[in-house]
């Protein structure tokens, strides 16, 4: 490659001459001579031509590579020439600086949509009509991965409310609803969290309790142990030690109070102890007709309890043995509380659609008051006398381990209804 200023002055110099010995010949009439400098200066000129254009062909290139978002091009001087050539460098260095930028960017993009990802808050980044620019995987578990926000979520944000209800879902659910205005390039996004208050004040609670369990437990029974054992050796040897009939009967009665005492406060903190004990589902494909005609035969002195299972259901994956523990609880609850109620009548549904599994074990006897309801789930709660307390919040740990939720309807003096719903 020639020098620019070497080649720039080579075609001026010879423009000039070339057209000073045309405007020579013209005027001496030599016309061939006349024609021959001008078809010299029409090439001069094409050639200068040729020597921009291979500038303006150079920046072009730096131009396609940015708006192709392709960096990893190099500016080539058309030319020798030192400033051409510093030229050259100069945009090579900034389509490498840019590319470096942008490398960094997508990094820390990818990096913080990976972080996000991982965390069990949904967060949505959308519009304020609704329409979602990008969630993370939470928000699409907990959305479904639609397109737009759910209405009751839209009318929270415009609201200010703290809590969106969704009445509609398969399970009726609560989210609490946080979100930042973006202004960005003339748009204006929102950044939504969203926290199902339900389900962590749930596993909240749970895991409160079985903490509790475990102290309660290991205390009263490092204490409970001696006791019993204490009380076995003093009966022993109130056997022979006292020549004294009277006296060796107190001790006697006295320890096998004791001993009476101890062993029913050890069975009633062992009962408490099942709560913390609960294995992982072992889950098998259950034909719910099987299923429900071997409670039927538990019952089968029970002529109004009754199961009913529409035709065509597919096989439920659950834990068998768990299952029946549960039903068997609820349902045993349902005949306690028939117990005075004149044509009494228990019924167990099953059911599935949508994608869940829904069962219902209702009754028609003394119902519970709402206050009773709120706390019927929660360990040591009991209405029933000499009740454990356990049944219910053992049935609840159980569903809750097959991924499932409990709820409960009562009105005094018009039954209950628990409705238990599983994804399929």
């Amino acid at each position: 490659m020639k020098s620019y200023v070497c080649s720039l002055i080579f075609h001026v110099v010879g423009l000039l001459l070339f057209v000073a010995a045309s405007v020579w010949t013209t005027m001496n009439h030599l016309w061939f001579c006349a024609a021959a400098s001008f078809a010299v200066v029409t090439g001069i000129c094409i050639s200068l031509y040729r020597a921009q254009t291979r500038q303006t062909q150079m920046m072009q290139r730096i131009v396609d590579c940015m708006n192709s978002n392709d960096f990893s091009q190099l500016a080539c001087p058309p030319f020798s020439d030192r400033k051409m050539t510093q030229l050259a460098d100069a945009l090579s260095a900034t389509l490498k600086g840019i590319r470096t930028h942008l490398n960094e960017v997508e990094t820390k993009h990818l990096y913080y949509e990976n972080l996000l990802n991982q965390v069990d808050t949904a967060v949505v980044v959308c519009y304020a009509d609704g329409r979602t620019e990008w969630m993370n995987k939470a928000a699409q578990q907990m959305l479904d991965n639609c397109g737009i926000l759910p209405e009751e979520i839209i009318t929270a944000l415009k609201n200010h409310q703290a809590v969106a209800r969704l009445p509609h879902r398969s399970i009726p659910t609560e989210l609490a609803v946080s979100a930042t205005r973006i202004q960005q390039k003339g748009k204006t996004y929102y950044l939504v969290s969203l926290k199902n208050i339900h389900s962590a004040l749930e596993h909240t609670e749970m895991e409160a309790w079985q903490k509790l369990i475990r102290v309660l437990t290991h205390e009263i029974m490092n204490s409970i142990t001696p006791i019993i054992s204490l009380a076995d050796t003093l009966s022993e040897r109130s056997m022979t030690a006292s020549p004294d009939e009277r006296t060796r009967t107190h001790i006697q009665q006295g320890l096998q109070v004791i001993r009476r005492r101890s062993k029913g406060l050890l069975e009633f903190v062992e009962n408490y102890r099942k709560l913390t004990r609960i294995a992982q589902p072992a889950k098998t494909d259950i034909d719910v007709c099987d299923f429900f005609n071997d409670l039927k035969q538990l019952f089968a002195d029970k002529p109004f309890v009754s199961f009913e299972t529409p035709s065509g259901l597919p096989h439920w994956r659950a834990d068998r043995g768990q299952m029946e523990q549960v039903f068997i609880n609820l349902i045993k609850n349902a005949l306690e509380a028939c117990r005075n109620t004149d044509h009494a009548h228990i019924g167990i549904t099953a059911s599935a659609s949508d994608g869940m599994w829904r069962f219902q074990v209702s009754d028609n006897g003394e119902g519970m008051l709402p206050e009773v309801t709120e706390r019927i789930f929660v360990p040591f709660f009991t209405t029933k006398p000499g009740g454990s307390g356990i049944g219910l919040a053992l049935c609840k740990q159980i569903i809750m381990l097959h991924g499932g939720q409990i709820t409960v309807q009562s009105h005094p003096d018009k039954g209950s209804c628990f409705m238990l719903s599983f994804p399929m």
